[in-house]
């Protein structure tokens, strides 16, 4: 499946012009919001958010940083879109997460289609 040519482009912004901005994809039937980042971002965060101290900790965090090194240097075309502060819906359940700031990382080829914006729960 092609991928989104528009789409794409607010990712390569988002990964080597730190441009972010508010989105929501159709994929698969759900709906995914949250922030667009950049990748050396999504694997920076997700570095961070590693609280363990033992062997194996220490393995995935050299992992995420190595991705997050090559990350900045790849001029390539990306794909892979980025998110922070995500929350899915699908059909009528509630949010997941409901209060949570979680990272996402979601294939471009995969996504449906896309609208700039987040949708909220609040009313």
């Amino acid at each position: 499946m092609a991928k989104d040519e528009i789409l794409s482009f607010f990712v390569q912004a988002a990964n080597h012009h730190d441009f972010s901005t508010d989105i929501t994809l159709h994929v698969k039937g759900a709906l995914v919001t949250g922030t667009i980042i950049s990748a050396a971002s999504y694997f920076s965060n997700l570095k961070e958010s590693i609280s363990e101290e033992n062997d194996i900790a220490k393995q995935l965090k050299e992992a995420l940083e190595q991705a997050e090194e090559s990350a900045d240097s790849n001029q390539s075309d990306a794909e892979y879109i980025h998110l922070k502060n995500m929350a899915t819906y699908v059909a009528e359940s509630k949010t997941t997460p409901s209060d949570a700031d979680l990272l996402w990382r979601g294939k471009l080829s995969e996504i449906d289609g896309f609208f700039l914006g987040r949708m909220s729960d609040e009313e």
